[in-house]
């Protein structure tokens, strides 16, 4: 296509292609945006172990009052007037929604001699649950949410089918929530039974083997004025008969000694026990306790009670317990407890720590199906029941593998493929043959081979080697003139590895570069990689982001001005760490859902339990290393900070608005350059999980043409 000097952004399918095939740079713009609104201020002053500390925008954390709703419209009216006037929205939104329109599956479980999976045939606001007689049987739509709201905001959460595949039970959410209701259908009729279980939160089920009901937890029913921000404390765990009421449910374990324990149930697969795992907030450290469900009456017995390490139960021989645990292994290990002899000097290592990080074990198939991180992307390895080698499974490149699920008696197992450049490919393994066949392949209207991807590692400040991600259009010049966006996380032991997300790629087409690196805090590298960048250290997290920039930047592949940077929730608290650290870095920050004051996090529904990361202000000593870098306190008057567009949802109850609305507020109140702050603030909408595709659309597209407007990127003018 000749070029253009000036294009015209009309709509349909020439404007695309015009967005494709020009991706050569522009000079940023010049914002003109009009004066920021004016938050009202309120200062509220309180001590923190001597240090007086002000919060002007406090009253913003009041998500019910009318002032605070009222602020919200507001800010919404100014974001989406200065959103609507960038020339690449509406093009983007077009071509991310010709990108999406792709069929996505989830990997086949089967019970009950029948297989049951997700799909989504593109551009359905939520994934539909099917079920078929046999793989290449057609499928018939066992649950669709998509029917349950008119927008698209009722998300299915998570469901669990009983033995002999007959019944279902499944949680939805509504707008985005962490709270779910529970349900239970007849998988036959599709027809739900009276079932509804209420007050549930971070909870799984599991069905007796007999089918006769569910193991889950759930919380006190919350006061619905307070139901978004309340602490969550007191989780219980209780079993529900199939066919009485929730009230009839019969409470299994409490510990009203330890308001802030939390309890996922799951029935082992001979049906012969109940396994306890018991969480203390984000803590990997937690505890196993077991319940032996051939006697009624028996009692909880608490089997790892020290606190010491994570244990994950991965599957029984009997009496025989195999656990996946990083005690004495930070990278991971899975050893062997016997109960008739459960003294740690019985315990026994069936496969050893290597080199590479041990995420996932399960048992099926007679084999450990070991999922192994190396260098952040996936390696896979099967082993005996006893832990010899078998050999490892084939994957289809460097990427991110997951699933590996079922029974210890299937021949068969289920596993995801992607990377930055491959959609989700789902394979079924077959365990007699050791081979994998392709089952689902999306077709996205992309060329891959126009991309390339490549791992570098670089020095971070302490000099530490972190490794990083880079993606991009093949051809590109180390000019510095490159529009590059920095995503990052770091954090809970979550590891970032390759994955194909569409507003990427649509970012790609522009001429984008797009970089991941493995920050500190993360769990690439095990414990001992997540240690480092928690509580007092978690400095070396945001010291890990800065180096990945100033690495973009002297191998040439962008300048300050042209590099943005984005992260969500805890990847919100570190854009917003950085951007207040080094706003000289940046041309531009997307924080979203971030956890903005670290003073004040946990008093809000589950953020105490993020104190295992972050620490907590009631500390003096751990409140001074907050008060350090907490975003929102880091803000200083005579700063020219990069353009900035912070997003949340009105419906978030994991990372409360508020978090956003007050650092937005000073933001705008502090911003001594000409570039913007826009919060962009999405109603009936949560942290993101089960998000609408239309409202993952929308707010990629805002997100793309405000960070292109601002560095540079997109159809040469």
């Amino acid at each position: 296509m000749a070029r253009q000097t000036r294009p015209t952004f009309t709509a349909g399918w020439i404007v695309l292609q015009l967005i494709v095939s020009q991706p050569l740079l522009s000079q940023p713009v010049n914002s003109g945006i009009a004066a920021h609104p004016v938050t009202r201020q309120l200062p509220v002053v309180e001590d923190y172990h001597g240090t007086p500390v002000t919060d002007p925008y406090r009253w913003l954390e009041d998500d019910h009052s009318a002032e605070t709703k009222a602020w919200v419209e507001e800010q919404n009216r100014f974001t989406f007037g200065q959103l609507e006037k960038l020339p690449l929205r509406k093009p983007l939104m077009e071509r991310l929604t010709h990108l999406y329109d792709f069929e996505r599956f989830s990997p086949p479980q089967r019970e009950g001699g029948r297989y049951f999976f997700t799909r989504n045939d593109g551009l359905q606001n939520q994934a539909v649950l099917y079920v078929a007689d046999d793989l290449d049987a057609p499928p018939r739509i066992l649950l669709d949410p998509n029917r349950l709201s008119t927008n698209g905001t009722v998300a299915l959460k998570g469901y669990s089918l009983s033995e002999d595949g007959r019944h279902l039970a499944y949680g939805l959410s509504e707008a985005g929530s962490d709270w779910e209701e529970w349900r239970i259908r007849n998988v036959a009729t599709a027809a739900d039974a009276t079932d509804i279980l209420r007050s549930v939160k971070f909870s799984e089920a599991s069905w007796m083997r007999d089918g006769s009901g569910i193991f889950y937890s759930r919380y006190d029913q919350p006061p619905e004025a307070s139901r978004l921000t309340q602490v969550n404390e007191f989780q219980k765990l209780y079993f529900h008969r199939l066919g009485t009421p929730q009230s009839a449910d019969r409470l299994v374990y409490e510990r009203k000694d330890q308001p802030k324990w939390g309890f996922n149930g799951s029935v082992t697969e001979d049906g012969r026990y109940l396994i306890i795992h018991v969480r203390q907030g984000t803590e990997v450290k937690n505890r196993v306790f077991y319940q032996d469900l051939s006697a009624p009456t028996s009692p909880v017995v608490e089997l790892l009670n020290a606190f010491d390490a994570s244990y994950h139960f991965i599957g029984n021989d009997g009496p025989v317990f195999l656990f996946l645990t990083d005690l004495q292994a930070p990278r991971g290990r899975v050893i062997a407890v016997d109960l008739r002899n459960p003294e740690r000097t019985e315990w026994r290592e069936r496969i050893a720590q290597t080199d590479a990080t041990l995420t996932t074990a399960n048992v099926v198939g007679d084999r450990i199906v070991a999922e192994y991180l190396r260098d952040a992307h996936s390696q896979v390895k099967l082993f005996d029941l006893t832990g010899k080698w078998v050999q490892d499974i084939e994957l289809p490149g460097i990427g991110t593998a997951a699933g590996f699920s079922g029974k210890r008696s299937d021949l068969e197992t289920f596993y995801s493929f992607t990377s930055f450049t491959t959609p989700g490919r789902i394979y079924r393994y077959d365990f007699k043959t050791g081979t994998s066949t392709l089952w689902r392949q999306p077709k996205v209207d992309f060329n891959p081979d126009a991309f390339e991807v490549k791992q570098v590692f670089y020095t971070s400040k302490d000099g530490t080697r972190v490794p990083m991600f880079i993606t991009h259009k093949k051809g590109l010049k180390l000019d510095d003139s490159n529009p590059t966006l920095l995503y990052g996380y770091g954090g809970f032991n979550i590891s970032l590895t390759p994955a194909f997300n569409v507003a990427n790629l649509a970012w790609m087409e522009l001429g984008g570069v797009y970089a991941v690196p493995n920050l500190r805090g993360g769990g690439e590298y095990g414990e001992a990689w997540h240690q480092a960048g928690t509580k007092l250290q978690k400095q070396n997290v945001f010291d890990d982001f800065i180096g990945a920039a100033e690495w973009l930047i002297a191998q040439h592949y962008t300048r300050p001005d042209r590099l943005a940077i984005s992260g969500g929730s805890n990847g919100g608290l570190l854009v917003g760490a950085c951007m207040t650290q080094r706003p000289e870095l940046f041309g531009a920050a997307l924080p979203a859902v971030g956890v903005m004051d670290m003073l004040r996090f946990q008093k809000f529904t589950i953020g105490w339990a993020w104190t295992s990361d972050y620490g907590s202000s009631d500390d003096a000593a751990q409140f001074k290393a907050l008060f350090a870098y907490s975003p929102y306190h880091n803000l200083k008057p005579g700063v020219r900070y990069p353009a900035t567009l912070v997003t949340t949802g009105d419906h978030d109850d994991r990372v409360v608005p508020a978090h956003s609305f007050k650092f937005a507020a000073r933001l705008q109140e502090l911003q001594a350059g000409p570039a913007p702050v826009l919060i962009r603030i999405e109603t009936q909408a949560g942290h993101g999980a089960g998000k609408p595709t239309r409202k993952i659309i929308e707010e990629a597209a805002d997100k793309l043409a405000f960070i292109a407007a601002h560095l540079g990127a997109g159809p040469s003018r």
